[in-house]
């Protein structure tokens, strides 16, 4: 496999980020996501906002010096929860968990905790292999879903 790294983002990473987040199965999956996936003023808001705030640690991932997702840590009610967001074209070949990996090692802060939809097996199986354990699961509004899901907590000490 091609080297996996991190990088900061870019503004020239805002058209395939974007794309990234905007497929329909991709989004599926994740389920907890845009309320509107095709909102670009939205989409650039957000950014903008999470690239400035001093709270969030986000970065663009790559593999073999292309760009095929993020991957961040930021705060949610006083916990450090991480998320990433993987190409579809990368699933299944083990960038989640090298990216995953690496920003465990710029952001040294534990405990850390994650959130995926129940049924989002193989972002479980990541988070578990990066020693992420459960703590419990809450029903949540996935937007992508259109529906109310079941979601896991989990936590790395």
């Amino acid at each position: 496999m091609a080297e996996v790294a991190l990088r900061l983002i870019d503004d020239a990473d805002a058209d395939e980020l974007f794309d990234q987040m905007r497929d329909p199965e991709a989004a599926r999956m994740a389920a907890f996501t845009a309320e509107d996936p095709d909102d670009r003023e939205a989409f650039d808001r957000w950014l903008s906002k999470v690239r400035a705030a001093p709270d969030v640690t986000m970065r663009a991932v790559t593999r073999g010096g292309r760009l095929v997702g993020s991957i961040a840590a930021f705060v949610s009610e006083g916990d450090t929860e991480i998320t990433y967001w993987i190409d579809r074209s990368a699933w299944g070949q083990g960038v989640a968990g090298r990216a995953l990996a690496l920003l465990l090692d710029i952001v040294p802060l534990r405990p850390l905790h994650a959130r995926a939809a129940s049924d989002n097996l193989g972002s479980l199986r990541v988070l578990r292999r990066a020693g992420f354990t459960v703590i419990g699961t809450e029903i949540s509004h996935a937007p992508a879903r259109h529906a109310e899901i079941e979601e896991t907590i989990l936590r790395l000490p």
